[in-house]
C-alpha cells in the first residue's frame, strides 16, 4: 500500500495534469524578488523627487539672480534718463548700499531702490497672490537669500555679482553669477 505523506503545514498532491502548489521556498524566492522590485522602484521615485525640488530651486535661484542684474540696469538707466552719475543710488560714494565691497539688496517688486545688508542679508519673501519675491514684511518667508556685490572695473565698468543661498534640511546651495554693467 501507498501512504501518502503529510507535512504539518502543507499537504502536496498531484492533480490529474501535473499542478502543484509552490513550495515553501518558491514563496519566499517570490517574496524576495517582489520585494527587491518595490523597494528599487520606491528608490527611484525618491530620488526623482529630489532631484525635482533641487532643479526646482535652481532655476529659482537663477531667475532671482537675473532679477538682481535687471533692477541695477535699471538704476542705471534711470540715472541717465534724470541725467545722473550712472552709478548715483548704487554706488558713487560710501554711504550708497551697494558700494564697492559692501552687500547689498534690491526689491523690484516694492521698489527701485537698493538697501544695504547689516550683516547676512535677510531671506526673501514671496507674495503669495502675485508671486513677486521682495522684503515686504507681510509676504511669507522663502529660503532664498540674495545678496548683490559690485567690483570695480574701472570709471566706465563694474562687475556685478549676485549670489543666490537656500538650505533645504542640512544642505546648503547656492547659485552665483556674474556680469558687468557699463556706462554708456
Amino acid at each position: 500500500m501507498k501512504k501518502n505523506f503529510q507535512f504539518l503545514v502543507f499537504n502536496f498532491q498531484r492533480g490529474s495534469r501535473g499542478e502543484h502548489g509552490f513550495t515553501i521556498i518558491e514563496a519566499l524566492v517570490a517574496v524576495g524578488i517582489l520585494s527587491t522590485v518595490v523597494i528599487g522602484a520606491l528608490g527611484t521615485v525618491q530620488s526623482s523627487l529630489s532631484s525635482y525640488i533641487f532643479s526646482k530651486d535652481q532655476i529659482v535661484a537663477f531667475y532671482l539672480a537675473q532679477e538682481g542684474f535687471e533692477a541695477l540696469r535699471n538704476i542705471r538707466d534711470e540715472n541717465r534718463l534724470k541725467g545722473q552719475n550712472w552709478l548715483q543710488g548704487i554706488s558713487l560714494s560710501s554711504g550708497d548700499p551697494c558700494y564697492f565691497g559692501q552687500a547689498c539688496t534690491v526689491s523690484p517688486a516694492e521698489s527701485t531702490v537698493a538697501t544695504r545688508c547689516s550683516g547676512p542679508c535677510s531671506k526673501l519673501r514671496q507674495d503669495s497672490a502675485t508671486g513677486f519675491f521682495g522684503y515686504n514684511s507681510s509676504w511669507p518667508e522663502t529660503v532664498f537669500r540674495r545678496e548683490i556685490r559690485l567690483e570695480s572695473r574701472n570709471s566706465a565698468e563694474i562687475a556685478v555679482i549676485v549670489s543666490v543661498t537656500w538650505s533645504k534640511g542640512s544642505v546648503s546651495r547656492e547659485f552665483k553669477a556674474r556680469e558687468n554693467l557699463l556706462d554708456w
